[in-house]
């Protein structure tokens, strides 16, 4: 990603908001999934667009870093829903299958508990099926009729209102009896309890939400939804990483004549007379826009890039008093040998499931045991690493920084306990097969990402933080305020990321009534 070449455009004086062409000015700041795919569609519409990306390469947490030969993404490895990238590219007419090759997990996820039992989670009902009865036959009628509820919550909450803005307390009001007839007040814990009552399985179908940064103990039942949409969509991979999709993003905004600053940081949003009307940057510069697009983190963009007096609703005390989803504790390491029986997608559960979740979200306390997300992108793609090695990263929910973790302390002793427990157990021998290493803490997430109290995924779904109660698409605060990403409504997720771009398409105006 290094080497992805950079368009920039001169400092635009503010008596000049659209950089030539006679089109409105876009300017998005940050290149996330959601600032990238904002700019495509707001390309196709007419806009001028300018990305300000304040690291050296885009993506955001989609980042990619090249460590001596290999390849790590830095953030989300999964893509669900890959007809939001094909609907991405037709907008640039070209076609997502030409240009990026992706393949399909078989099994999407291994699941290991921490008594060695092992679980293949894969889009095949009867296999799946099959993996149950292993642990519990009497289960496998249940797993049928909570995969029907999964199917009938994914027409609503993602095919139907994914993209779809909740500007007014009446589009939440509209939908409040979908919700109570599938039992939206429910967590996604309690819904499949409702079904299965092993507790094996339970876990196997639960969770889901630890991968958009939710508690599955406390987060809406809406976010069952995920099983289904695996099934039906599939858990793929890029080859070449996620990182590839993300070179390709930018190609199309390339190819529309958009541009994206690297490097350039935005200090405050410009408002004037109720609208936003630019940027500032950390450098002094004033870039004038017409609207502005935040894929910043969107607590961040409110407490630190938006005025106080321009904020109503999202107050600092609002802000501060909301509840953010985890941390994220991510180990990216290369080894000299490869370990072919190591799955893609690895999920290792620890010893404690529900104790373990509520010490990471509600006592917000750093335990002694974790949970792992293992990825194995060598499994797919040995170009990620050099020849006979292989790229991983492991991922540990933690608390996010109101925890008061000093992770300048605490990463390395925490990372070592990671590597002794997997040469005990996945990866034998490990700590003597590591050839590079290196790790962010959600201190990183803040510092580097600006991610608000270094939590990974912004906002935590749970109901109450979810929809029209979540920092809207249209701003609430100010008029040409726009926001996607993680933070805004649908949600967290590239799907969802993606799909918070796509409701931009709804809530900003044509181009021509700029003109």
């Amino acid at each position: 990603m290094q080497g992805n070449a950079v368009l920039t455009v001169a400092p635009t004086s503010l008596s000049q908001p659209s950089p030539g062409r006679g089109k409105p000015h876009a300017v998005i700041i940050g290149s996330g999934f959601g600032g990238l795919a904002a700019a495509i569609r707001l390309g196709a519409r007419g806009f001028q667009v300018t990305i300000l990306e304040r690291l050296d390469a885009p993506g955001g947490r989609a980042y990619v870093h090249q460590i001596d030969g290999f390849t790590f993404d830095a953030g989300p490895t999964i893509i669900t829903a890959p007809f939001l990238l094909d609907e991405l590219w037709g907008l640039c007419g070209r076609r997502f299958a030409d240009e990026i090759e992706l393949k399909l997990m078989d099994p999407f996820y291994r699941i290991r508990f921490d008594d060695g039992k092992t679980f293949d989670y894969n889009g095949d009902p009867e296999a799946v099926k099959a993996q149950i009865a292993r642990f519990s036959p009497d289960d496998v009628a249940g797993y049928d009729r909570f995969m029907a509820h999964s199917k009938a919550i994914c027409k609503v909450g993602f095919e139907e209102l994914g993209h779809v803005p909740f500007t007014h307390w009446t589009d939440m009001a509209r939908i409040i009896p979908d919700m109570v007839k599938l039992g939206s007040h429910r967590t996604v814990y309690a819904m499949v309890c409702k079904y299965i009552k092993d507790p094996y399985i339970r876990q196997v179908l639960s969770f889901h939400p630890l991968l958009i940064g939710g508690n599955p103990l406390t987060v809406t039942s809406i976010y069952t939804l995920i099983s289904y949409l695996e099934r039906n969509w599939g858990v793929h991979s890029a080859i070449g990483g996620t990182g590839a999709i993300i070179k390709g993003l930018v190609s199309l905004i390339e190819g529309q004549g958009g541009s994206i600053r690297y490097g350039a940081e935005v200090e405050q949003i410009l408002v004037k007379d109720g609208k936003a009307t630019g940027v500032r940057l950390t450098s002094g510069e004033a870039v004038p826009a017409h609207i502005v697009v935040s894929n910043a983190d969107a607590a961040w963009t409110y407490r630190h890039l938006l005025p106080a007096e321009q904020r109503r609703r999202w107050t600092d005390r609002k802000l501060d008093r909301a509840h953010y989803s985890s941390g994220l504790f991510v180990w990216y390491f290369g080894t000299k040998r490869q370990y072919p029986e190591v799955a893609h997608h690895t999920i290792l559960l620890g010893p404690r499931y529900q104790g373990l979740l509520t010490d990471i979200f509600k006592h917000k306390r750093l335990a002694e045991d974790f949970s792992l997300y293992l990825h194995r992108p060598t499994a797919t793609d040995p170009s990620l690493a050099p020849a006979g090695c292989d790229t991983f990263y492991a991922l540990a929910p933690v608390p996010h920084l109101q925890s008061g973790t000093d992770w300048a302390t605490q990463a390395e002793p925490y990372r070592a306990k990671i590597a002794r427990y997997l040469s005990e157990t996945v990866l034998p021998g490990l700590e003597e097969q590591i050839v590079c290493s290196r790790l962010a803490t959600p201190q990183d997430f803040q510092d580097r990402l600006l991610s608000y109290y270094g939590a990974g995924f912004s906002l935590e779904p749970i109901l109450m933080q979810s929809a029209w109660f979540r920092p809207h698409n249209l701003s609430e605060e100010v008029d040409g305020l726009y926001l996607v990403g993680a933070g805004t409504h649908p949600g967290a997720g590239v799907p969802g990321v993606i799909s918070s771009a796509r409701v931009l398409d709804t809530v900003v105006p044509d181009a021509s009534t700029f003109a």
